[in-house]
């Protein structure tokens, strides 16, 4: 059957008038294709995969492009890259990420997620294996054009669209729902990152790693399951809710959660708006910052005591590969911690607000920081992987309660958007945090500092962050009655949805059953997102 949009025209396939669920639709078929989009646009965290394979593709003992410059290195076809040359890229793709989805996050709200994630299946599946044919010809530029800027555009669209979509078909439960979907991201690494260490090893020839085979078919394989979530959405009627739900019910319970809606070109002038850019920006920096340099730090902080007696009875280069190989189980640690966290504290946030939420965070990621270097000047590596470990669920549980916390205090009709926005602070502190631990750590080393202490200063600066950001979670107020939009505004936003639905649609919208079909869909997307667990489980029973 052809919906009609409001000029009365025939309504496009790809089209959010298109999707308007009908009564046999069951909400919790929104989760798994949202987790298909967003377990793919994870491998954003696995591409250290590819960085040591990618400098060493050209098997010849004098084919280091040793001496030359990055904008040297971008069309050279005779030297293998620098592993610093390549991993500009993730910096690339992630601020892309904060710029597109600030640009097209308005666009999503009135096109809708079927075309927004088809077009974000395009450029993540396509522009990675783009970056592969780079790799294949050897064109650093090919590699960071399709991976960097159009993967970049991917991972943007690719981001906010499945939260944008079940924070309305979540209204009682935002943040359990977008915690699902962002644990994805947070999980795809876990996923991607052991399939293309294998592909890589498969396509392996004389000596050299199947690097661009593993991009290439990533992305195709990505472009595939992304395109599945996205043909999958459906979107709920204007004025739906879940049965025996209202949002007076949800008011009364928390004067943090607004029933009315701000527009998104007001949006900007409201300190509530850049009160939260800030909470996630320091929480963000704080994070990524352990995450850049959790192995390495693991190394010099605890060297040989990771090692069974000290690593007594073993050569130094027996040592030195069994040190790396218990900090890669930290890592391994890390993704799982990421991930389950962003389910676990926006579930959690349901039940004691998105603002004490975050005071948990800072308090207690405060404390945790401090504790860092205490545990390291003890040498006990436990307590120190347990204490990055819980930082971790708090870094992922700030992404996925955060959408939550602007769907309370901005209204839902425009989050998507507001979303878009928002995450820039992610692209600032993508390059802030990595940058900050990177060139303390260095500094202190050019002047003398021992390797097992060059870290306790940046993590007391950590702390500083978060209690900056503690501050601001405490100044963040229901927002001023005149920067919301009235009936008037509404109704006019509302029509560029061309979602005349309402009414006795909408009362009688997705009530049908789960059925087998839900179980399939998410028995789909389960099954790799527990496997991706095990080996995770795996690496980091290497550290015990």
């Amino acid at each position: 059957m052809v919906s009609m949009t409001h000029e009365g025209g025939p309504s496009s396939f790809m089209s959010r008038e298109a999707i308007i669920a009908g009564p046999s639709y069951n909400r919790w078929l929104v989760v798994p294709a949202a987790l298909c989009i967003h377990l793919c646009i994870g491998m954003a965290y696995g591409f250290s995969v590819f960085w040591l394979p990618m400098s060493k593709l050209i098997a010849a003992p004098a084919a280091s492009c040793t001496g030359m410059g990055f904008i040297g290195m971008l069309t050279t076809t005779s030297c293998n890259w620098s592993v610093p040359a390549e991993t500009h890229v993730f910096e690339t793709f992630i601020a892309i990420l904060g710029i597109s989805a600030a640009i097209w996050g308005g666009w999503l709200e009135h096109a809708g997620p079927r075309k927004a994630g088809f077009i974000a299946a395009l450029c993540w599946g396509g522009g990675m294996a783009l970056g592969g044919l780079g790799v294949m010809w050897h064109q650093l530029w090919l590699f960071y054009l399709g991976t960097g800027v159009i993967g970049g555009i991917g991972q943007g669209l690719g981001y906010i669209t499945p939260v944008s979509t079940l924070i309305k078909w979540f209204p009682d439960r935002r943040g359990m729902a977008t915690g699902f979907a962002i644990m994805g991201y947070g999980g795809g690494a876990m996923v991607g990152a052991p399939l293309a260490v294998w592909l890589m090893k498969h396509f392996a020839h004389e000596n050299v790693q199947g690097v661009w085979e593993s991009m290439v078919i990533l992305g195709l394989v990505y472009f595939v399951v992304m395109s599945i979530g996205a043909f999958s959405f459906r979107v709920a009627p204007t004025g739906w809710r879940p049965e025996g739900w209202t949002e007076a019910d949800a008011a009364k319970a928390n004067a943090m959660i607004t029933n009315r809606h701000v527009h998104l070109e007001r949006v900007i002038h409201t300190p509530q708006f850049w009160l939260i850019w800030l909470v996630l920006c320091l929480n963000v920096t704080a994070g990524i910052g352990v995450i850049s340099m959790a192995s390495p730090m693991l190394q010099d902080v605890f060297g040989p005591h990771l090692l069974a007696n000290g690593g007594t009875g073993m050569s130094p280069e027996a040592q030195k590969a069994a040190i790396v190989a218990a900090a890669a189980g930290l890592v391994g640690l890390i993704s799982l911690f990421n991930s389950l966290g962003r389910l676990f504290w926006a579930s959690l946030s349901d039940k004691i607000g998105r603002k004490t939420t975050y005071f948990v965070f800072f308090v207690l990621g405060i404390a945790l920081y401090v504790l860092l270097p205490t545990w390291g000047h003890m040498g006990i590596a436990a307590l120190f992987v347990l204490s990055i470990c819980i930082i971790l669920t708090m870094y992922g549980g700030g992404f996925s309660t955060v959408p939550a916390y602007l769907a309370d205090i901005f209204g839902t009709q425009m989050v998507g958007a507001i979303h878009g926005r928002l995450i820039t602070a992610w692209s600032v502190a993508g390059i802030v945090g990595p940058m900050l631990i990177a060139g303390v750590r260095q500094y202190q080393l050019d002047h003398g500092v021992a390797h097992n202490l060059v870290y306790d200063r940046t993590l007391y600066i950590m702390a500083g962050l978060l209690f900056l950001g503690l501050i601001c979670n405490a100044l963040v107020k229901p927002v001023h009655d005149k920067h919301f939009m009235d009936e008037e505004d509404l109704a006019r936003e509302r029509t560029l949805q061309h979602d005349r639905s309402g009414g006795a649609a909408a009362a009688s919208a997705a009530r049908g059953q789960f059925g087998a079909l839900g179980a399939v869909f998410w028995l789909a997307v389960g099954i790799p997102f527990l496997i991706g667990v095990w080996i995770a489980l795996s690496k980091g029973a290497a550290l015990f």
